[in-house]
């Protein structure tokens, strides 16, 4: 019976790591590597070097960024008084393509989970009421995903900020309970930031 190289071998196993992609889609990507051109699959390690190099968090506010800053916190036009908070930099990109909200963003870099040993210490939580504790912030929006974590998390946050002078809102509940602000659909982003309530 034929066997894979090691080399072959190797590239599925580390294929299916990636969320998403079980042993069949890995085997299916691995050949479809070796089918193109040298110059096509190391444009694909090219670009996986270049994003672990260049990419960072931004320092002020975690999302992703090639600079010190992300390109929403260098932009003067955004309204500096509101902070939207969201769990991850795609939950704040999904956001950004409604068109709606001009203002900033916090990016926790997760969600509190005491089952899976998530502390607010591996949060991005102490930056955040720091920032709030600046001035300057009329609004915080806890856009956290409407999760028992992503809730949990809210209230969590909320409490730290309670004594500050600042009206903390929470995304209306557009947003079905269990689901992801990531695959939410514009629409529903949009009522959701419409109808925001005050916590």
């Amino acid at each position: 019976m034929a066997e894979l190289t090691e080399s072959v071998s190797r590239l599925i196993e580390e294929l299916t790591k990636l969320p998403g992609i079980g042993r069949k889609s890995a085997e299916r990507i691995t050949y479809h590597l070796l089918r193109v051109s040298r110059e096509e699959a190391l444009a694909l390690s090219e670009a996986i070097r270049t994003v672990k190099e260049n990419v960072r968090h931004c320092t002020i506010c975690y999302n992703l960024a090639e600079d010190e800053l992300c390109s929403i916190c260098r932009d003067a036009s955004r309204d500096r008084s509101l902070l939207c908070v969201v769990e991850q930099p795609r939950d704040l990109i999904a956001i950004e393509q409604t068109g709606l909200y001009r203002g900033l963003y916090h990016v926790l870099l997760g969600r509190l989970s005491p089952l899976d040993g998530v502390t607010p210490d591996q949060l991005t939580i102490s930056d955040l009421v720091r920032r709030v504790k600046e001035g300057g912030i009329r609004e915080v929006i806890m856009a956290t995903n409407p999760t028992v974590e992503g809730d949990g998390t809210c209230l969590y946050i909320s409490n730290q900020l309670a004594d500050l002078d600042v009206t903390i809102t929470r995304l209306a509940r557009g947003i079905t309970p269990g689901s992801v602000i990531e695959f939410a659909n514009p629409e529903v982003l949009a009522d959701a930031f419409a109808g925001r309530r005050r916590l």
